[in-house]
């Protein structure tokens, strides 16, 4: 009885191991972009995506390993032993960079905020801003720039205040 060789089954499973471990790291990220338009059901999704996805990126590399170890045991080419550990290393760094929380690098913060007068300010006209009066003294946020950063910590009249929406 011949033995069936595990070509294209691997390739199909390695294809398809590899998108959903870049769609588990991808998906979330495209939600939660800054100042794209996001449904409810969207960032849910996201969001329950990043809350799984540590369990799914395991599952993920056990499913590409286990077929690998099945893969090199059937085939002893190397140039195919060589794409095939080329594709678990694929699915590796994307559960590597699954770890890494972007948010983080997207929204560092904002660091001592530059300050000017309205008259000198190059804001546009219609530009929304957070505005803070403290003992007489005002300062505004422009929300653009908040978006980034969502908190300012700031010394206002003397005052140490936190602008954040």
């Amino acid at each position: 009885m011949k033995t069936q060789r595990p070509g294209w089954t691997f390739v199909f499973l390695w294809l398809s191991a590899a998108a959903v471990a870049w769609a588990l790291v991808i998906y979330p990220i495209y939600v939660i972009w800054p100042f794209r338009h996001q449904g409810a059901r969207e960032l849910l999704a996201a969001l329950a995506v990043l809350r799984y996805r540590p369990v799914g990126m395991a599952l993920v590399l056990i499913g590409i390993g286990a077929a690998t170890v099945w893969y090199w045991r059937a085939e002893h080419r190397k140039w195919r032993r060589f794409f095939s550990a080329l594709g678990v290393l694929t699915v590796a760094v994307a559960a590597v960079l699954s770890r890494i929380n972007i948010y983080e690098l997207m929204f560092h913060p904002a660091g001592t905020p530059v300050v000017a007068a309205a008259s000198s300010s190059k804001l546009d006209s219609g530009e929304m801003v957070i505005a803070v009066k403290v003992n007489g003294a005002a300062r505004a946020y422009p929300i653009r720039s908040m978006s980034y950063h969502h908190i300012y910590n700031d010394l206002l009249a003397g005052e140490p205040i936190v602008a954040t929406y």
